[in-house]
Protein backbone atom coordinates (compact mmCIF):
# COMPACT_ATOMS: atom_id res chain seq x y z
CA UNK A 1 0.00 0.00 0.00
CA UNK A 2 2.01 2.65 -1.36
CA UNK A 3 1.11 5.99 -1.43
CA UNK A 4 1.72 7.95 -4.61
CA UNK A 5 3.22 11.09 -4.17
CA UNK A 6 5.86 13.05 -6.20
CA UNK A 7 7.42 16.43 -6.44
CA UNK A 8 8.79 15.47 -9.95
CA UNK A 9 7.28 17.71 -12.50
CA UNK A 10 4.90 16.04 -15.33
CA UNK A 11 4.77 17.79 -18.72
CA UNK A 12 1.05 17.98 -18.40
CA UNK A 13 -1.88 17.03 -15.97
CA UNK A 14 -5.27 15.75 -16.53
CA UNK A 15 -6.13 16.70 -13.57
CA UNK A 16 -5.78 19.64 -11.30
CA UNK A 17 -6.32 20.08 -7.14
CA UNK A 18 -6.44 23.95 -6.28
CA UNK A 19 -6.57 24.32 -2.92
CA UNK A 20 -7.72 28.27 -1.34
CA UNK A 21 -8.08 30.10 1.56
CA UNK A 22 -10.96 32.86 1.53
CA UNK A 23 -7.80 35.18 1.18
CA UNK A 24 -6.13 33.28 -1.70
CA UNK A 25 -9.48 33.40 -3.90
CA UNK A 26 -9.92 36.56 -3.50
CA UNK A 27 -6.54 37.15 -5.20
CA UNK A 28 -6.67 34.43 -7.63
CA UNK A 29 -10.60 34.36 -8.83
CA UNK A 30 -9.88 37.25 -11.63
CA UNK A 31 -8.16 34.21 -13.80
CA UNK A 32 -11.54 32.34 -13.33
CA UNK A 33 -14.86 32.57 -15.17
CA UNK A 34 -16.54 34.99 -13.14
CA UNK A 35 -19.92 32.69 -12.76
CA UNK A 36 -17.18 30.60 -10.64
CA UNK A 37 -18.00 33.53 -8.06
CA UNK A 38 -21.27 31.85 -7.86
CA UNK A 39 -20.27 28.26 -6.96
CA UNK A 40 -17.08 28.78 -4.94
CA UNK A 41 -15.37 31.31 -2.25
CA UNK A 42 -12.67 29.15 -1.06
CA UNK A 43 -14.38 28.29 2.32
CA UNK A 44 -14.38 25.29 4.23
CA UNK A 45 -15.30 22.35 3.09
CA UNK A 46 -16.30 23.91 -0.11
CA UNK A 47 -15.73 22.15 -3.69
CA UNK A 48 -16.52 22.89 -7.03
CA UNK A 49 -15.58 21.12 -10.09
CA UNK A 50 -14.11 22.97 -13.32
CA UNK A 51 -13.58 21.56 -17.01
CA UNK A 52 -11.13 22.93 -18.80
CA UNK A 53 -9.71 22.25 -22.47
CA UNK A 54 -7.88 19.48 -21.63
CA UNK A 55 -7.96 18.86 -18.22
CA UNK A 56 -10.12 18.68 -15.09
CA UNK A 57 -9.50 21.28 -12.04
CA UNK A 58 -11.31 20.31 -8.96
CA UNK A 59 -11.54 24.09 -6.37
CA UNK A 60 -10.91 23.25 -2.70
CA UNK A 61 -11.66 25.58 0.09
CA UNK A 62 -9.65 25.57 3.66
CA UNK A 63 -11.41 28.71 4.68
CA UNK A 64 -9.25 31.18 5.81
CA UNK A 65 -8.41 29.97 9.87
CA UNK A 66 -7.47 26.36 10.12
CA UNK A 67 -5.72 23.95 11.79
CA UNK A 68 -3.55 21.45 10.07
CA UNK A 69 -5.93 18.80 11.20
CA UNK A 70 -9.04 20.16 9.49
CA UNK A 71 -7.08 20.48 6.13
CA UNK A 72 -7.20 16.46 6.67
CA UNK A 73 -10.66 16.42 7.18
CA UNK A 74 -11.46 18.85 4.17
CA UNK A 75 -8.92 16.48 1.86
CA UNK A 76 -10.84 13.42 3.51
CA UNK A 77 -14.46 14.66 2.62
CA UNK A 78 -13.47 15.57 -0.78
CA UNK A 79 -11.53 11.97 -1.69
CA UNK A 80 -14.91 10.10 -0.33
CA UNK A 81 -17.50 12.56 -2.13
CA UNK A 82 -15.32 12.56 -5.44
CA UNK A 83 -14.50 9.23 -5.59
CA UNK A 84 -16.55 9.12 -8.49
CA UNK A 85 -14.89 11.90 -10.44
CA UNK A 86 -11.56 11.89 -9.57
CA UNK A 87 -9.37 10.47 -12.28
CA UNK A 88 -6.69 7.78 -11.62
CA UNK A 89 -3.79 10.44 -13.71
CA UNK A 90 -1.03 12.60 -13.41
CA UNK A 91 -2.51 15.00 -10.64
CA UNK A 92 -1.32 18.95 -9.95
CA UNK A 93 -1.32 19.47 -6.47
CA UNK A 94 -1.36 23.26 -6.47
CA UNK A 95 -1.75 24.54 -3.00
CA UNK A 96 0.48 27.51 -2.33
CA UNK A 97 -1.13 28.11 1.27
CA UNK A 98 0.49 25.24 2.62
CA UNK A 99 4.09 24.40 4.25
CA UNK A 100 5.00 21.06 3.81
CA UNK A 101 3.11 19.84 7.22
CA UNK A 102 0.24 21.24 5.73
CA UNK A 103 0.34 19.42 2.26
CA UNK A 104 1.03 16.07 4.41
CA UNK A 105 -2.02 16.54 6.27
CA UNK A 106 -3.60 17.47 2.83
CA UNK A 107 -1.87 14.02 1.63
CA UNK A 108 -3.09 11.92 4.59
CA UNK A 109 -6.83 12.95 4.28
CA UNK A 110 -6.70 12.53 0.35
CA UNK A 111 -5.68 8.54 0.98
CA UNK A 112 -7.64 8.24 4.26
CA UNK A 113 -10.53 9.29 2.81
CA UNK A 114 -10.74 6.60 0.07
CA UNK A 115 -12.12 4.13 3.14
CA UNK A 116 -14.78 1.97 2.97
CA UNK A 117 -15.71 -1.28 4.61
CA UNK A 118 -13.92 -3.82 3.62
CA UNK A 119 -11.24 -1.82 2.13
CA UNK A 120 -10.51 -2.25 -1.23
CA UNK A 121 -8.07 -0.16 -3.63
CA UNK A 122 -10.62 0.93 -6.10
CA UNK A 123 -10.47 4.19 -5.09
CA UNK A 124 -9.23 6.01 -8.19
CA UNK A 125 -5.86 7.62 -5.97
CA UNK A 126 -5.36 4.21 -5.33
CA UNK A 127 -5.57 2.49 -9.15
CA UNK A 128 -2.04 2.53 -11.00
CA UNK A 129 -1.44 5.86 -13.25
CA UNK A 130 -2.61 8.06 -10.61
CA UNK A 131 0.16 10.24 -9.27
CA UNK A 132 -0.46 13.08 -6.75
CA UNK A 133 2.53 15.95 -7.54
CA UNK A 134 3.60 19.02 -5.21
CA UNK A 135 5.93 20.66 -7.87
CA UNK A 136 7.33 22.73 -5.08
CA UNK A 137 8.37 19.74 -3.13
CA UNK A 138 12.12 18.87 -1.98
CA UNK A 139 12.94 15.00 -2.33
CA UNK A 140 13.25 14.72 1.38
CA UNK A 141 9.60 15.95 2.28
CA UNK A 142 8.12 13.50 -0.50
CA UNK A 143 9.96 10.44 0.86
CA UNK A 144 8.57 11.34 4.52
CA UNK A 145 5.54 12.08 3.29
CA UNK A 146 4.80 9.09 1.52
CA UNK A 147 6.08 6.61 3.96
CA UNK A 148 4.26 8.54 6.77
CA UNK A 149 1.01 8.31 5.23
CA UNK A 150 1.37 5.07 3.65
CA UNK A 151 1.97 3.50 6.87
CA UNK A 152 -0.94 5.34 8.16
CA UNK A 153 -3.12 4.15 6.09
CA UNK A 154 -1.74 0.57 6.23
CA UNK A 155 -2.24 0.97 10.20
CA UNK A 156 -5.58 2.46 10.58
CA UNK A 157 -7.29 0.74 7.78
CA UNK A 158 -6.48 -2.62 8.69
CA UNK A 159 -7.63 -1.31 12.90
CA UNK A 160 -10.96 -0.05 11.13
CA UNK A 161 -11.73 -3.26 9.03
CA UNK A 162 -11.45 -4.95 12.27
CA UNK A 163 -13.85 -3.20 13.95
CA UNK A 164 -16.18 -3.09 11.16
CA UNK A 165 -16.43 -6.62 10.62
CA UNK A 166 -19.76 -8.43 12.14
CA UNK A 167 -19.40 -10.58 15.12
CA UNK A 168 -19.19 -13.73 13.62
CA UNK A 169 -15.77 -13.00 10.93
CA UNK A 170 -13.92 -11.51 14.29
CA UNK A 171 -13.90 -14.91 16.84
CA UNK A 172 -11.37 -15.31 19.55
CA UNK A 173 -9.20 -17.76 16.72
CA UNK A 174 -9.98 -15.32 13.56
CA UNK A 175 -8.23 -12.22 15.33
CA UNK A 176 -5.30 -14.36 16.91
CA UNK A 177 -4.91 -15.64 13.47
CA UNK A 178 -4.49 -12.44 12.40
CA UNK A 179 -2.32 -11.02 15.04
CA UNK A 180 -0.02 -13.66 14.35
CA UNK A 181 0.05 -12.90 10.69
CA UNK A 182 1.25 -9.37 11.37
CA UNK A 183 3.60 -10.37 14.30
CA UNK A 184 5.38 -12.46 11.65
CA UNK A 185 5.30 -10.08 8.91
CA UNK A 186 6.51 -7.07 11.34
CA UNK A 187 8.72 -8.97 13.52
CA UNK A 188 7.01 -8.70 16.54
CA UNK A 189 7.38 -10.77 19.29
CA UNK A 190 4.11 -12.62 19.77
CA UNK A 191 2.46 -14.81 22.56
CA UNK A 192 -0.49 -16.00 23.47
CA UNK A 193 -2.15 -17.64 26.51
CA UNK A 194 -5.39 -19.28 26.67
CA UNK A 195 -8.28 -19.64 29.23
CA UNK A 196 -6.65 -22.82 31.47
CA UNK A 197 -3.44 -21.17 31.22
CA UNK A 198 -4.60 -17.57 32.21
CA UNK A 199 -5.99 -19.74 35.40
CA UNK A 200 -2.45 -21.07 36.15
CA UNK A 201 -0.81 -17.74 35.59
CA UNK A 202 -3.63 -16.10 37.86
CA UNK A 203 -5.18 -14.24 35.58
CA UNK A 204 -8.37 -14.39 37.34
CA UNK A 205 -10.71 -11.47 36.47
CA UNK A 206 -9.63 -11.68 32.53
CA UNK A 207 -10.40 -15.49 32.73
CA UNK A 208 -13.65 -14.84 34.63
CA UNK A 209 -15.13 -12.79 31.60
CA UNK A 210 -13.99 -15.69 29.06
CA UNK A 211 -15.30 -18.41 30.92
CA UNK A 212 -19.17 -18.18 29.44
CA UNK A 213 -17.70 -17.91 25.83
CA UNK A 214 -17.75 -20.78 23.47
CA UNK A 215 -14.18 -19.75 22.32
CA UNK A 216 -11.28 -19.90 23.96
CA UNK A 217 -9.24 -17.15 25.22
CA UNK A 218 -6.37 -15.59 23.94
CA UNK A 219 -4.10 -12.98 26.57
CA UNK A 220 -1.90 -11.66 23.83
CA UNK A 221 1.16 -9.86 24.12
CA UNK A 222 2.87 -8.40 21.14
CA UNK A 223 6.46 -6.06 21.67
CA UNK A 224 7.67 -3.85 18.72
CA UNK A 225 11.58 -3.54 18.88
CA UNK A 226 13.30 -0.68 16.73
CA UNK A 227 17.02 -0.86 16.31
CA UNK A 228 18.03 2.12 18.27
CA UNK A 229 19.61 0.84 22.19
CA UNK A 230 18.66 3.75 23.30
CA UNK A 231 15.08 4.06 22.61
CA UNK A 232 12.13 4.07 25.18
CA UNK A 233 9.36 1.37 26.09
CA UNK A 234 5.85 2.71 25.58
CA UNK A 235 3.38 0.23 27.09
CA UNK A 236 -0.03 0.06 25.53
CA UNK A 237 -3.02 -1.65 26.58
CA UNK A 238 -6.25 -2.49 24.08
CA UNK A 239 -9.81 -3.62 25.49
CA UNK A 240 -10.88 -6.38 23.20
CA UNK A 241 -14.27 -7.34 24.06
CA UNK A 242 -14.99 -8.72 20.39
CA UNK A 243 -18.62 -8.68 21.15
CA UNK A 244 -20.23 -7.23 24.46
CA UNK A 245 -23.35 -8.78 25.50
CA UNK A 246 -23.21 -7.41 28.53
CA UNK A 247 -23.20 -11.39 30.09
CA UNK A 248 -25.88 -12.20 32.94
CA UNK A 249 -26.04 -8.68 32.97
CA UNK A 250 -27.56 -8.39 29.62
CA UNK A 251 -27.75 -5.24 27.45
CA UNK A 252 -30.58 -3.65 26.15
CA UNK A 253 -31.35 -5.25 22.65
CA UNK A 254 -32.02 -2.38 20.85
CA UNK A 255 -28.89 -1.15 19.99
CA UNK A 256 -26.78 -4.53 20.97
CA UNK A 257 -25.61 -4.61 17.14
CA UNK A 258 -22.99 -2.16 18.00
CA UNK A 259 -21.77 -4.17 20.48
CA UNK A 260 -19.08 -5.50 17.97
CA UNK A 261 -17.22 -2.21 18.42
CA UNK A 262 -16.00 -3.43 21.75
CA UNK A 263 -12.71 -4.16 20.72
CA UNK A 264 -11.91 -0.36 19.63
CA UNK A 265 -8.79 -0.10 21.87
CA UNK A 266 -7.13 -3.15 21.01
CA UNK A 267 -7.67 -1.93 17.24
CA UNK A 268 -6.18 1.18 17.90
CA UNK A 269 -3.13 -0.62 19.67
CA UNK A 270 -2.21 -3.03 16.88
CA UNK A 271 -3.37 -0.46 14.17
CA UNK A 272 -0.65 1.74 15.52
CA UNK A 273 2.00 -0.84 15.94
CA UNK A 274 1.84 -1.81 12.36
CA UNK A 275 2.11 2.14 11.32
CA UNK A 276 5.51 2.62 13.40
CA UNK A 277 6.74 -1.12 11.99
CA UNK A 278 6.52 0.76 8.33
CA UNK A 279 7.93 4.25 9.67
CA UNK A 280 10.34 2.45 11.47
CA UNK A 281 9.91 4.42 14.46
CA UNK A 282 12.64 4.68 17.17
CA UNK A 283 10.85 3.84 20.22
CA UNK A 284 9.80 -0.10 21.55
CA UNK A 285 6.25 -1.04 22.31
CA UNK A 286 5.16 -3.64 24.48
CA UNK A 287 1.24 -4.16 23.85
CA UNK A 288 -1.05 -6.05 25.78
CA UNK A 289 -4.47 -7.69 23.98
CA UNK A 290 -6.49 -9.35 26.11
CA UNK A 291 -8.93 -11.14 23.99
CA UNK A 292 -12.51 -12.56 24.38
CA UNK A 293 -16.37 -11.62 24.24
CA UNK A 294 -18.66 -11.68 27.01
CA UNK A 295 -21.02 -14.05 26.41
CA UNK A 296 -23.71 -15.88 28.12
CA UNK A 297 -23.99 -19.24 29.10
CA UNK A 298 -24.08 -21.96 31.81
CA UNK A 299 -20.76 -21.22 32.74
CA UNK A 300 -20.85 -17.61 32.87
CA UNK A 301 -19.81 -15.38 35.38
CA UNK A 302 -22.00 -14.35 37.74
CA UNK A 303 -23.18 -11.19 39.88
CA UNK A 304 -22.29 -11.69 43.14
CA UNK A 305 -19.00 -13.82 42.12
CA UNK A 306 -15.71 -13.05 43.81
CA UNK A 307 -12.29 -13.44 41.73
CA UNK A 308 -9.12 -12.64 42.06
CA UNK A 309 -6.86 -10.88 39.77
CA UNK A 310 -3.07 -10.83 38.77
CA UNK A 311 -1.97 -8.60 41.27
CA UNK A 312 -3.68 -10.81 44.07
CA UNK A 313 -6.58 -8.17 44.50
CA UNK A 314 -10.14 -9.65 45.18
CA UNK A 315 -12.60 -7.86 43.04
CA UNK A 316 -16.51 -8.62 43.58
CA UNK A 317 -18.59 -8.96 40.73
CA UNK A 318 -21.50 -6.67 41.03
CA UNK A 319 -22.49 -6.17 37.04
CA UNK A 320 -21.29 -8.51 34.57
CA UNK A 321 -21.28 -5.72 31.80
CA UNK A 322 -18.49 -4.27 33.64
CA UNK A 323 -16.37 -6.81 32.19
CA UNK A 324 -13.84 -4.15 30.24
CA UNK A 325 -12.17 -3.20 33.36
CA UNK A 326 -11.48 -6.93 34.61
CA UNK A 327 -9.69 -7.72 31.66
CA UNK A 328 -7.87 -4.17 31.51
CA UNK A 329 -7.19 -4.50 35.06
CA UNK A 330 -5.58 -7.99 34.77
CA UNK A 331 -3.43 -6.57 31.56
CA UNK A 332 -2.19 -3.91 33.18
CA UNK A 333 -1.21 -5.37 36.64
CA UNK A 334 0.62 -8.49 33.91
CA UNK A 335 2.43 -5.67 32.00
CA UNK A 336 3.39 -3.97 34.91
CA UNK A 337 4.93 -6.83 36.64
CA UNK A 338 6.30 -8.46 34.01
CA UNK A 339 7.91 -5.18 31.62
CA UNK A 340 9.35 -1.99 31.96
CA UNK A 341 8.12 0.71 30.16
CA UNK A 342 8.56 4.49 30.57
CA UNK A 343 5.02 5.68 29.94
CA UNK A 344 1.81 2.96 30.15
CA UNK A 345 -1.18 3.69 28.61
CA UNK A 346 -4.55 1.93 28.35
CA UNK A 347 -7.31 2.72 25.86
CA UNK A 348 -11.14 1.16 26.03
CA UNK A 349 -14.42 1.76 24.46
CA UNK A 350 -15.13 1.31 28.30
CA UNK A 351 -18.47 3.49 29.73
CA UNK A 352 -21.62 4.94 28.77
CA UNK A 353 -21.19 7.27 31.30
CA UNK A 354 -18.10 9.08 29.00
CA UNK A 355 -20.74 8.77 25.74
CA UNK A 356 -23.28 10.83 27.87
CA UNK A 357 -20.41 13.45 29.42
CA UNK A 358 -18.82 14.19 26.13
CA UNK A 359 -20.53 12.48 23.15
CA UNK A 360 -18.73 12.15 20.22
CA UNK A 361 -16.69 15.63 21.04
CA UNK A 362 -13.61 13.47 22.87
CA UNK A 363 -12.50 11.21 24.95
CA UNK A 364 -11.88 10.90 28.81
CA UNK A 365 -8.48 11.12 29.97
CA UNK A 366 -7.35 9.98 33.34
CA UNK A 367 -3.29 9.99 34.22
CA UNK A 368 -1.12 10.14 37.70
CA UNK A 369 1.58 12.00 35.53
CA UNK A 370 1.49 15.44 34.68
CA UNK A 371 3.81 15.74 31.69
CA UNK A 372 2.00 12.48 30.19
CA UNK A 373 -1.07 13.99 30.60
CA UNK A 374 -0.32 17.38 28.86
CA UNK A 375 1.58 14.96 26.04
CA UNK A 376 -1.65 13.31 25.49
CA UNK A 377 -4.17 16.26 25.62
CA UNK A 378 -1.66 18.02 23.23
CA UNK A 379 -1.05 15.22 20.71
CA UNK A 380 -5.52 14.61 20.56
CA UNK A 381 -5.56 18.10 19.88
CA UNK A 382 -3.06 18.17 17.10
CA UNK A 383 -4.81 15.38 15.50
CA UNK A 384 -7.99 15.97 16.12
CA UNK A 385 -8.49 12.86 18.37
CA UNK A 386 -9.44 14.94 21.37
CA UNK A 387 -8.97 14.29 25.10
CA UNK A 388 -10.22 16.01 28.03
CA UNK A 389 -8.98 14.91 31.99
CA UNK A 390 -11.04 13.93 34.40
CA UNK A 391 -10.00 13.25 38.34
CA UNK A 392 -8.50 10.71 39.78
CA UNK A 393 -9.33 11.93 43.47
CA UNK A 394 -9.06 9.11 46.43
CA UNK A 395 -12.66 10.01 47.19
CA UNK A 396 -13.57 8.14 44.42
CA UNK A 397 -12.42 4.96 46.28
CA UNK A 398 -15.61 4.63 48.29
CA UNK A 399 -17.22 3.83 45.73
CA UNK A 400 -15.51 0.59 45.16
CA UNK A 401 -15.13 -0.81 48.34
CA UNK A 402 -16.18 -3.94 49.15
CA UNK A 403 -17.57 -5.63 52.08
CA UNK A 404 -16.85 -9.45 50.81
CA UNK A 405 -14.01 -8.30 48.65
CA UNK A 406 -10.98 -6.00 48.10
CA UNK A 407 -12.52 -4.03 45.65
CA UNK A 408 -16.21 -4.01 43.68
CA UNK A 409 -16.38 -3.85 39.87
CA UNK A 410 -18.67 -1.17 39.77
CA UNK A 411 -20.39 1.60 42.15
CA UNK A 412 -24.53 1.48 43.10
CA UNK A 413 -24.81 5.33 42.23
CA UNK A 414 -25.35 5.93 38.68
CA UNK A 415 -23.28 8.35 38.39
CA UNK A 416 -19.74 9.29 37.48
CA UNK A 417 -18.76 5.45 36.06
CA UNK A 418 -16.45 7.01 33.89
CA UNK A 419 -14.51 7.81 36.70
CA UNK A 420 -15.31 4.86 39.21
CA UNK A 421 -13.78 2.35 36.32
CA UNK A 422 -10.48 4.41 36.10
CA UNK A 423 -10.03 4.67 39.90
CA UNK A 424 -10.85 1.14 40.08
CA UNK A 425 -7.97 0.68 37.00
CA UNK A 426 -5.60 2.51 39.25
CA UNK A 427 -5.25 0.19 41.63
CA UNK A 428 -3.59 -2.59 39.28
CA UNK A 429 -1.43 0.03 37.59
CA UNK A 430 1.64 -1.80 40.07
CA UNK A 431 2.12 2.23 41.55
CA UNK A 432 3.61 2.63 37.98
CA UNK A 433 4.59 6.63 37.43
CA UNK A 434 3.54 7.85 34.42
CA UNK A 435 -0.01 5.70 34.00
CA UNK A 436 -3.13 7.07 31.43
CA UNK A 437 -6.39 5.63 30.70
CA UNK A 438 -8.25 6.48 27.16
CA UNK A 439 -12.13 5.61 28.18
CA UNK A 440 -13.16 6.59 24.33
CA UNK A 441 -16.44 4.31 22.85
CA UNK A 442 -17.99 7.10 21.53
CA UNK A 443 -14.84 8.26 19.42
CA UNK A 444 -13.73 4.90 17.90
CA UNK A 445 -17.52 3.66 16.77
CA UNK A 446 -19.91 6.46 15.41
CA UNK A 447 -20.84 8.78 12.51
CA UNK A 448 -18.27 8.66 9.65
CA UNK A 449 -19.01 9.45 5.51
CA UNK A 450 -18.78 6.23 4.02
CA UNK A 451 -21.56 4.71 6.26
CA UNK A 452 -25.13 5.37 7.09
CA UNK A 453 -24.72 3.81 10.68
CA UNK A 454 -22.36 4.02 13.14
CA UNK A 455 -18.82 2.51 12.35
CA UNK A 456 -15.25 2.67 13.08
CA UNK A 457 -13.22 6.16 13.00
CA UNK A 458 -9.98 5.19 12.81
CA UNK A 459 -9.65 6.90 16.03
CA UNK A 460 -6.68 6.39 18.61
CA UNK A 461 -4.06 5.68 15.47
CA UNK A 462 -2.57 9.19 14.49
CA UNK A 463 -2.67 9.96 18.45
CA UNK A 464 -0.51 7.35 19.29
CA UNK A 465 1.79 8.05 16.89
CA UNK A 466 2.41 11.82 17.71
CA UNK A 467 2.88 10.32 20.95
CA UNK A 468 5.33 7.68 19.87
CA UNK A 469 6.66 10.32 17.99
CA UNK A 470 7.01 12.53 20.80
CA UNK A 471 8.89 9.79 22.75
CA UNK A 472 10.90 9.12 20.18
CA UNK A 473 12.57 12.88 20.15
CA UNK A 474 13.43 12.35 23.89
CA UNK A 475 16.00 9.74 22.93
Amino acid sequence: MTVSFSGKKHSSYEQIFSVFTETSWEKTRDKYPQTTDNFFSGSKNQFFVLPHLNSTEFLIGVGDQFANHEIQAVANKFSYFFRNNILSAPTLLSAPVFDKYQTEEFVKGLFLGTYMYPFRKNHPVWKKGFSLVEENADPSTVRQIKTSVSALCRGQFDAMDWLNKPANLKKNGQLSEHLKQISKKYGFSYKSYNREKCEKLGLGAFAAVNQGSATDAAFTIMEYHCKDPKAKTIGLIGKCVLFDTGGISLKNPANMHYMKSDMGGAAAVFGTMIAAAEMQLPVNITAILPVTDNAISEKAYLPSDVVTAYNGKTIEVLDTDAEGRMTLADALAYLTKNYKTEALIDIATLTGSAVRMFGDSCGALFSNNNSLLEMLLQSGQKTAQRLWNLPLWDEWNDEIQSDVADFRNISMKPVGDCIVAAKFLEHFTGGHPAWAHLDVAAMAFGKVNYSSEKAATGYGVQLFLDVLQNFAEKN
